[in-house]
């Protein structure tokens, strides 16, 4: 697998734990060369699991809707940032961009 999509919360939970292993996440994922897709976000464990692959020498992309894109939540430090018009089109092309999927904590968006 050389793309994985992770699907993960916008807020940081309610524990430290959480943003401990979506950093560990992160981290693993870049150091064993594995491009990251996610929702583009900078906020919450989305911003830490890219910043951690970033950090590490990773790649990472981010698919975003525009409306959230607009309210400055966008991770403009991406290696890739792609704008798309619902949040249907994100998940598709997130899917349609990975090899695989991870699920960490998130809401009902993780879920979906």
């Amino acid at each position: 697998m050389k793309r994985i999509a992770v699907y993960c919360g916008s807020s940081a939970g309610p524990d430290e734990i959480y943003r401990t292993q979506a950093a560990q996440m992160g981290r693993y994922l870049a150091t064993n060369q594995i491009h990251v897709i996610t929702g583009g976000g900078k906020v919450g464990m989305m911003g830490i699991l890219a910043d951690a692959a970033l950090e590490a020498g990773g790649e990472v992309t981010g698919v975003i809707p525009a409306f959230l894109h607009v309210k400055e939540v966008a991770h403009t430090a991406l290696t890739e940032l792609i704008t798309v018009d619902t949040m249907h089109q994100r998940k598709a092309l997130i899917e349609k961009m990975s090899d695989g999927a991870i699920a960490l904590p998130g809401g009902f968006g993780t879920l979906d």
